[in-house]
């Protein structure tokens, strides 16, 4: 469940119909008028929002080596699928990171919101997780590989430009320039409350 939507996100009509049901894309469909009085089906893809975890552990970002059956070798933040309808993005964003790193954070700070492709009803939220509180085992899924690391800022930026980076919020890195102002950075232009 959607707890915040950002202004001139492009989401999913209302009278839009599901003609797909995909493993993780649904296909949708619905009539619209054109300008000249015509109609015309649009169709626009729908999947689970993403949660993206920029988690900070003893002065260091949380960096995943990760691997996947269909990749090899990658680094990524703890991230994942928002696809329990009862969570929020919060909810979403802690319980990735506790299955990812077996890591509890105190402090949450949501950074970011963007919506990759217009045509794709999905967002991507990120968020900051401070004050490191206990760390216990992993619970990762069949298909994940994953060995945690500590990276330093610095790190994490010369990481930006490697083929094997999938998703290291490149958005929020090119922006800043140490864990300060990091740790500063709020959310850009408006929203809702779904």
């Amino acid at each position: 469940m959607r707890s915040f939507i950002p202004d001139g996100v492009k989401l999913m009509p209302k009278q839009a119909r599901r003609v797909f049901k995909g493993v993780i894309f649904d296909v949708y469909q619905w009539e619209q008028e054109l300008f000249d009085g015509t109609r015309t089906t649009f169709e626009m893809l729908k999947r689970p929002d993403t949660v993206r975890i920029i988690a900070i552990k003893e002065g260091k970002i949380v960096v995943l080596e990760q691997e996947q059956p269909s990749f090899g070798l990658f680094y990524d933040l703890p991230s994942g699928r928002h696809d329990v309808e009862t969570e929020n993005e919060l909810a979403a964003a802690k319980r990735e990171t506790l299955e990812e790193t077996g890591m509890i954070f105190s402090t949450w700070k949501l950074l970011d919101v963007e919506q990759p492709q217009t045509k794709i009803d999905w967002l991507i939220y990120t968020f900051l997780a401070n004050d490191f509180v206990s760390e216990t085992e992993q619970k990762l899924d069949a298909g994940e590989r994953i060995t945690v690391t500590l990276k330093t800022f610095d790190e994490v930026k010369g990481l930006l430009n490697n083929p094997k980076v999938r998703y290291l919020a490149r958005n929020i890195f090119d922006k800043v320039s140490s864990l300060d102002e990091l740790a500063a950075v709020r959310i850009q232009g408006g929203g809702q409350k779904a």
